[in-house]
C-alpha cells in the first residue's frame, strides 16, 4: 500500500505587524512542525515569492513546484512542495480564479484581491501512478465571489486533470457547510472530506495566534477523489513553542493510501 502525508498550511504572509508573531520569530517553528510529518506534498497559502523561497530553504527535502510560474513582485501565491524523493514532478500550472484565468493577477466577481489555485501532476515512484494535487486560496470577503471562484477551479481543473486521483488543499475562507463545498459536492470532481469521513468533531482552523477562536470554523481543508484514495488520519497541528504558534491558521496534516 502506497501511504503519503499531506498537509495544508496557511503560513500567513510576512507582516512585521504581527510582533513576536511575525515571519522572522516563527519560520524555523512552522517549518521543524512540518518537517516532523515528513509530508510528501505541502500545499501552503499566502506569502511573496522571497518568504516562499526562504520557506523552501528550511523544509527538508521538499521542493517548491514554480516551473510554469511567472512570479509577479506584489502578488501572494498559493504554492505546492513536493518531495522528489518519492515524487517526480510530470506538469504543473497556475489558474488564476476569475472571468480570464490564465491572464495573471486577473480579478473578477468582486475579490478583494485577485486570487489563483496551483496544480501539478505527480508520479509516485514506489507505484508509478499519477496524482492530481491543486492548492487554492478563495477570497475572503464574500461568499457569491468564492461561489464563482470554485466554479472557475472547477471548470478548468476538469480539462487538464485526466482521470488521475485528486488531492485538493486550500484555504477556502468559509465553513464545509456553504457555497463552495456545495459547488465541489455537485462537480463531476467527486471529492470527499475526510474530515467528516472520520467523524471528527468541527472545529476552527483560523485563531489568529491565540489557539482559539470563538465560533470560527474550519476554513482550511485537504479534500481528495473519493473513490481513488483513502484517508487514514486527518488532524490540525495546534501545538505552540513557548507561546509562539507556526502561523495564525492551523496547519492540515492527512495520511493519504491509494486503493
Amino acid at each position: 500500500m502506497f501511504n503519503f502525508t499531506v498537509i495544508s498550511s496557511n503560513i500567513r504572509f510576512n507582516n512585521p505587524a504581527d510582533g513576536v508573531h511575525s515571519w522572522d520569530g516563527r519560520r524555523v517553528i512552522l517549518a521543524n512542525a512540518l518537517n516532523n510529518y515528513r509530508p510528501a506534498v505541502v500545499g501552503t497559502q499566502e506569502g511573496w515569492e522571497p518568504q516562499l523561497r526562504d520557506f523552501q530553504e528550511l523544509l527538508d527535502g521538499l521542493e517548491i513546484i514554480d516551473t510554469n510560474r511567472e512570479w509577479i513582485e506584489d502578488r501572494m501565491y498559493p504554492s505546492l512542495y513536493y518531495r522528489p524523493e518519492i515524487f517526480e514532478l510530470i506538469n504543473s500550472g497556475d489558474i488564476w480564479l476569475s472571468e480570464t484565468p490564465y491572464i495573471a493577477a486577473s480579478k473578477s466577481f468582486g475579490s478583494a484581491f485577485p486570487r489563483l489555485c496551483t496544480w501539478a501532476i505527480l508520479k509516485a515512484k514506489e507505484n508509478g501512478k499519477h496524482y492530481f494535487f491543486v492548492n487554492a486560496h478563495l477570497d475572503h470577503l464574500e461568499s457569491s465571489t468564492r461561489q464563482e471562484q470554485i466554479k472557475v477551479l472547477i471548470n478548468e481543473v476538469e480539462k487538464v486533470r485526466a482521470d488521475y486521483p485528486l488531492i485538493l488543499t486550500g484555504d477556502f475562507n468559509e465553513s464545509p457547510f456553504e457555497r463552495v463545498r456545495k459547488e465541489l459536492n455537485e462537480s463531476k470532481l467527486n471529492l470527499t472530506d475526510p474530515w467528516i469521513d472520520l467523524g471528527h468533531e468541527e472545529c476552527e482552523s483560523h485563531h489568529s495566534f491565540n489557539g482559539f477562536r470563538e465560533g470560527g470554523s474550519r476554513i482550511d481543508w485537504i479534500l481528495h477523489s473519493k473513490d481513488l484514495l483513502k484517508c487514514e488520519q486527518i488532524h490540525l497541528h495546534k501545538e505552540s513553542s513557548d507561546g509562539v504558534y507556526p502561523s495564525d491558521h492551523f496547519p492540515v496534516c492527512a495520511t493519504l493510501s491509494a486503493k
